[in-house]
């Protein structure tokens, strides 16, 4: 059975809010991945690039760890929506 995709056939909802806020905060790729790594979360560079170019799915530990090193709900992570 063929996994899950989004109607535009990505494998992520979340690589364009994550470019954004990674930009938003000026953060490298690797200076995204060393702040999660900071926090606890086993996430490098490769991750974030194949996340943010949507050829990897995002797990709901990944989820998390976005969610809290850039303070935003996972809403706005998965829709763009803010509270």
């Amino acid at each position: 059975m063929p996994k899950p995709r989004t109607q535009t056939g990505e494998k992520n909802l979340i690589s364009r809010q994550l470019i954004e806020l990674r930009k938003q905060n000026n953060y490298s790729q690797r200076d995204l991945a060393y702040k999660l790594q900071l926090a606890g979360y086993d996430m490098d560079k490769n991750v974030i690039t194949r996340i943010e170019t949507n050829q990897r799915y995002v797990t709901d530990l990944e989820l998390k760890a976005l969610s809290e090193v850039f303070q935003v709900s996972y809403d706005y992570l998965i829709e763009g929506k803010t509270e």
